[in-house]
């Protein structure tokens, strides 16, 4: 699924196509019937996929927010990864119009990558990132002005 989620974001995808919509219903279906999967569960690799699954179901923020949970239990106990679990919380919080806490949501707009939402308590997020195990902000928007530039967008 994970592969299939990457191809259509890359406008690779060729033959049955599944949505994010599809996706998101299957993996509901796993977590009902194994729980979260854990990097315990599936390893590290599966873990990974679950998230970018429910990263990418903007259109139900309800599962997102009950992922989002699981996800923080397995965190806590060292079976998911916490920077995963810093982007959905981000994901989670812009799909709600709440600022985000880790910056890690943006759009691209002429300028350059912006947040999708503004960002709380701005002063401390170097310490929140680097928490969650990611890279300095401006690094990040460093990395998100070249991706903005090759979709298009000046940076």
């Amino acid at each position: 699924m994970r592969d299939q989620d990457q191809a259509e974001r890359t406008g690779e995808a060729i033959g049955s196509v599944e949505t994010d919509r599809a996706r998101a219903e299957r993996l509901k279906e796993i977590v009902a019937e194994h729980g979260w999967p854990t990097s315990e569960l599936v390893g590290a690799d599966g873990a990974s996929a679950a998230w970018l699954i429910a990263q990418h179901a903007d259109h139900d923020v309800a599962f997102q927010q009950h992922a989002l949970e699981l996800m923080r239990e397995a965190a806590a106990d060292g079976l998911a990864d916490a920077t995963e679990v810093a982007y959905l919380e981000d994901r989670v919080a812009v799909n709600e119009g709440r600022p985000q806490t880790y910056g890690t949501q943006i759009r691209c707009e002429q300028g350059g990558p912006v947040p999708s939402t503004p960002i709380a308590d701005e002063a401390n997020v170097e310490e929140r990132r680097a928490a969650a195990g990611l890279e300095p902000l401006e690094d990040y928007y460093a990395t998100m002005r070249e991706i903005c530039a090759a979709e298009g967008e000046p940076a």
